[in-house]
């Protein structure tokens, strides 16, 4: 007779309570022989149907609603396939693992002027394909996007009742009481605000992020290694195209956005030369206590990246004033650039090799391994 799970852990000699520490900090994973869930497109079964032992569903959310609500350590496996639904996750210990990154997606079209089923508008961050809100989320080898058509809605004359003013559109929100959000080779898809880390601690390793306006952006600590960032075309001709960077962070955090031998590229030849600065910094509601922190290290740069490396960014303050801020009072900078787009010049201040001690990943990370 094939064991239980209690009867298993009696006779190897573990208690329901050890296997629980595995979810901690620190701590080895629980033993497993595959996946939690399986998730697949194709199937038709009762949600929760065992396919070959294992609990398998038709979507993201039927998994994620089954999962324990202290699962703590809980692997979502998803199969190829586009995954056509706007997910917020409030469980710790997610890991979703896709079967192969170009082929299986979550993807959802809502953006931050429209319309929500139950009344109101999305707003930036409630337009966001997958929002994460709990601790010690992962994700490996899957897209994320946002589809909504910004090159479509760009094309059109402002005058144009048609024309959509609110058109961020996020593929993912780290918001809440998130912490320790880890995403390994990910692609996250947008144009206008694709990627949000705006609180806590998050990483990011071999992914590829795309966008065309302030697409990396936030208050949270973020470690970008060997990632690539690709900036899309505006859709209309402007002068400037892509900031890559909107840094938040807190004047009482010394760390934002570190991105460690990243590739910063252009999708395709519709992104000028010279067009695309680093960042901007932004100030929430004018807030002159988000001094943004980004830096580039051994980063590869091509040649729409514009000399000047950064720009001034204009909010509006509590009072309704205009108020701009400018790079000089922010915490940008470079070390070892290279390519096309890398320049030395005032502007883009360089940080000597003793400073580096200064970024590793953990003390960016604050002594978290993901």
């Amino acid at each position: 007779m094939p064991l239980t799970r209690r009867k298993f852990l009696a006779h190897s000699g573990l208690t329901l309570a050890a296997l629980s520490l595995g979810a901690c900090a620190g701590s080895p994973a629980k033993l497993r022989t595959g996946p939690d869930a399986v998730v697949d497109a194709s199937f038709n079964g009762k949600p929760g149907n065992l396919v070959n032992g294992t609990p398998t569903y038709k979507t993201v959310q039927e998994a994620l609603d089954a999962a324990p609500v202290f699962g703590g350590d809980w692997q979502i496996k998803l199969r190829k396939g586009r995954y056509v639904e706007k997910l917020t996750l409030t469980k710790s210990g997610i890991h979703l693992i896709g079967e192969d990154r170009e082929q299986t997606i979550i993807s959802f079209n809502a953006y931050a002027g429209q319309m929500k089923p139950a009344g109101g508008l999305w707003g930036t961050d409630g337009s966001a394909t997958l929002t994460i809100r709990t601790t010690d989320f992962s994700a490996e080898n899957l897209t994320i996007e946002n589809s909504f058509d910004y090159l479509a809605n760009a094309a059109l004359d402002p005058s144009n009742p048609a024309y959509i003013r609110g058109s961020q559109a996020l593929a993912v929100y780290i918001g809440g009481q998130s912490d320790r959000a880890s995403f390994r080779n990910v692609k996250l898809s947008g144009y206008q605000d694709t990627l949000c880390p705006y609180v806590g601690r998050a990483h990011f390793e071999r992914c590829q992020i795309s966008g065309n306006v302030d697409f990396i952006f936030g208050g949270g600590q973020a470690w970008f290694e060997e990632c690539e960032l690709i900036t899309r075309p505006a859709g209309r001709v402007t002068s400037k195209v892509g900031f890559v960077t909107a840094p938040s962070t807190s004047i009482n955090k010394r760390y934002g956005f570190v991105f460690k031998r990243c590739k910063l590229l252009r999708e395709n030849a519709q992104v000028p030369v010279a067009c695309s600065p680093l960042g901007r910094p932004w100030h929430p509601n004018g807030d002159p206590q988000a001094i943004g922190s980004a830096v580039f290290i051994e980063c590869w740069m091509d040649d729409h990246i514009n000399p000047d490396g950064w720009d001034s960014m204009s909010n509006t303050n509590k009072a309704g004033e205009r108020v701009t801020f400018t790079p000089e009072d922010s915490r940008f900078f470079e070390y070892k650039s290279s390519g096309p787009g890398a320049v030395i010049n005032p502007k883009r201040r360089q940080l000597i090799e003793a400073q580096l001690a200064d970024y590793t990943r953990d003390k960016v990370l604050d002594g978290w391994k993901p």
